[in-house]
């Protein structure tokens, strides 16, 4: 016989807490240089090094090729006997490409797999290159490297993964020469947050929009590193754009260009082609930031999420 009591409704405010992975993080693989014990453990993507090195390969993935990279370089204006910096370096693919150009570059990244691919990488170069010097550690302190030592220096599309900000930019700032300068590259904060954004389409107007449900405030989001195969996720921190600005002003480095970068993609059928394209260059998919050494490191921060 059934039981015909009545049963107490569900409250509606309540969400199950999701089941999140364990983040990467290997002790045994722990960066040289930690600024502090108690800090949280680098975010990394060594957990996937040979798949993600098999996405950039030799000269980055397609997006490097045709945007990121074509940019970064020619923010960074570094000539031949320069020396360059790459933070979160991953598996060294500026650091190669300029090494081709007579620039010399040092690697940093936390992740021990894809430093020694980016050194087995550096067989690759002409034998007159000057080859690329690599080294595990944490970013947020790079108090191992000399100070004043380098002209330029670059984090692409990595800071995003990394927190707080604030450590990165103050070890990078002391690294650098007077009017040194620090090149960002990073998916857009105002229009690609994670799960915060997403493409819409208008039938009425046949028009491609961005739809932004969240912007101004910090946040944590874990990001799976191999869609599709395993589990394995590492940690995006979503900041808006003033964040980075003060971080970096409290560094002593003072930002002196922003460009905005759209995908090169382009649709060539169907009747939203020209609206995607349209929309692929109006709303950008990366966001460039240069800072240049002008001052010393100031003791106000910005607010980070933890």
């Amino acid at each position: 016989m059934k039981d015909r009591r009545p049963r107490k409704p569900k409250d509606p405010r309540h969400v199950p807490t999701p089941r999140v992975p364990r983040p990467i993080y290997n002790p045994n693989k722990a960066a040289t240089g930690a600024p502090d014990p108690k800090a949280a453990p680098p975010t990394h993507w060594g957990e996937v090094a040979d798949w993600y090195d098999d996405l950039v390969g030799e000269e980055g993935s397609e997006f490097h090729r045709e945007v990121v990279l074509p940019g970064a370089v020619r923010l960074l204006a570094a000539k031949p006997g320069d020396k360059v910096l790459d933070i979160a370096c991953g598996q060294g693919v500026l650091c190669r490409l300029l090494a081709r150009q007579g620039v010399e570059t040092t690697g940093i990244d936390a992740a021990t797999d894809l430093i020694r691919i980016a050194r087995d990488r550096n067989a690759q170069l002409p034998a007159d290159a000057k080859k690329p010097a690599y080294q595990t550690a944490d970013v947020r302190d790079l108090s191992f490297l000399p100070e004043d030592q380098f002209n330029a220096s670059a984090c692409l599309l990595a800071i995003q993964n990394i927190n707080p900000i604030a450590p990165v930019f103050r070890s990078v700032a002391r690294t650098l020469k007077p009017r040194g300068s620090l090149v960002i590259v990073m998916m857009h904060p105002c229009f690609r947050g994670p799960r915060e954004s997403s493409w819409g389409w208008d039938d009425k107007n046949m028009v491609q929009y961005r739809r932004v449900d969240r912007y101004l405030l910090p946040r944590k989001i874990p990001i799976v590193t191999h869609p599709g195969k395993g589990k394995e996720y590492t940690w995006t921190f979503h900041k808006p754009i003033e964040a980075y600005v003060k971080a970096l002003r409290n560094a002593g480095l003072l930002v002196d260009a922003l460009e905005e970068w759209p995908s090169h993609k382009t649709s060539t059928s169907g009747p939203r082609a020209p609206a995607e394209n349209t929309a692929r260059k109006e709303i950008p998919m990366f966001l460039a930031l240069r800072a240049v050494k002008m001052m010393e490191a100031q003791g106000e921060e910005a607010v980070e999420e933890g």
